[in-house]
């Protein structure tokens, strides 16, 4: 089985966060303010342990369920920041439903072994890659968001959140700019890695195509907003589109080779 590969310290926090996801996600409405953000607080804190535990394990392991699980961890952990800023949001029942499957994934989906790192450019390599997923996967929820409150307006009924929808694009495309940074960080880490480690490896793979896909769709959808200001559906279907090509980058690969082919990197 897969599961005894995990360290059982890492099973108490890790429930523990996907229980107090899942009473976000049911009750969070029935809470008051100050229990609601000090459970969303307790549970983000328990997800954090539970990666640290995750990545702490001899030998190290990586796959495409912790990088989800970290991307769900950033994309809260910048939600709760960023509701301290702006109360009005109000997708805290959306985000901690995600939260659930991402953190259980890692738990029966540890990924590949890593016995040890030849360079701390993966490291890095890593950590930009983990970074841009959690700002695109911010961008994407606020773009999500941003067409609910459009939707509502259009119709003519109540906002689905008090803040305005400028205010909500403005914010959209502050996390779309910082995950192209990064993302193109990422690319030139991913490029030195390869060549200075692996140069027979060759650097063009199926990961760094769909990734570089991902990093020209967001340079375009920035380039258009700049020069011919895109907003509205075009601009959240290539916000879409960017966070879905990313997705396949690393996490629909190595999904498919270790659940499918049940084989590493």
């Amino acid at each position: 089985m897969i599961v005894p590969v995990i360290p059982w310290w890492t099973w108490a926090p890790s429930l523990g966060a996907a229980v107090g996801y899942a009473a976000l996600a049911a009750w969070g409405s029935r809470f008051g303010r100050s229990a609601t953000t000090g459970l969303t607080l307790a549970t983000i804190l328990l997800h954090g342990l539970a990666l640290v535990a995750a990545f702490s394990a001899t030998p190290v392991r990586f796959g495409f369920a912790l990088a989800l699980s970290v991307t769900a961890w950033l994309v809260l952990v910048i939600y709760a920041v960023e509701t301290r800023l702006y109360p009005q949001l109000g997708t805290r029942w959306t985000l901690a439903g995600l939260g659930v499957p991402a953190v259980l994934l890692a738990l029966f989906f540890p990924g590949t072994a890593y016995p040890s790192l030849a360079s701390p450019w993966l490291s890095l390599h890593w950590a930009l890659g983990l970074a841009s997923y959690g700002l695109l996967g911010a961008a994407v929820a606020h773009g999500w968001l941003m067409q609910r409150t459009e939707k509502a307006i259009r119709g003519g009924g109540a906002q689905s959140t008090a803040l305005p929808l400028l205010g909500l694009e403005r914010l959209t495309f502050r996390f779309v700019a910082a995950a192209f940074v990064l993302l193109t960080l990422t690319l030139l880490a991913g490029w030195y890695f390869t060549e200075l480690m692996q140069p027979a490896a060759g650097w063009i793979t199926h990961k760094t195509v769909f990734t570089a896909l991902s990093w020209v769709v967001l340079a375009t959808l920035l380039l258009g907003r700049r020069r011919w200001g895109w907003r509205g559906r075009l601009a959240v279907r290539m916000l879409y589109a960017a966070g879905g090509l990313l997705l396949l980058g690393y996490v629909g690969s190595h999904f498919v080779l270790e659940v499918i082919l049940r084989r590493g990197a």
